[in-house]
């Protein structure tokens, strides 16, 4: 068996040579004083700051929105108010109106009936 022999020396021979290499290429890693890697850390803060700077924007806007919102509301809620006194209002009127026109009818009911009572008691005398 000596083709296995070779074989497995060869297979290990290749893997001690993969576990260098592997070693060399981590050793050969750029380190965080690499200017490369400075620039690709700058480019990425870059874009955190912009991401963040348009989270602030729409945040502004979403508030700026809300309170828009809100004025619109109060404004409808103040007119619907209004209307609801404006309405009670002339209901009232409508009320006082209609029991001035009733009073003004009896009055006139009573000064006919006073009337036909005093033609009859005239009539009986």
């Amino acid at each position: 068996m000596p083709g296995f022999k070779d074989n497995a020396l060869e297979r290990r021979n290749a893997s001690q040579a993969a576990k260098q290499a592997l070693l060399e290429k981590f050793k050969a890693a750029p380190t965080m004083n690499d200017p490369e890697v400075q620039r690709r850390l700058a480019e990425r803060q870059a874009i955190a700051a912009a991401r963040a700077e348009r989270m602030a924007e729409r945040q502004r806007e979403k508030e700026a929105e809300r309170a828009r919102l809100a004025a619109i509301k109060a404004a409808e809620e103040e007119a619907r108010r209004a209307a609801e006194e404006e309405a009670a209002r002339r209901a009232a009127e409508l009320a006082a109106r209609e029991e001035q026109i009733r009073a003004e009818k009896k009055a006139a009911r009573d000064a006919r009936y006073a009337s036909r009572k005093m033609r009859v008691m005239r009539r009986l005398k």
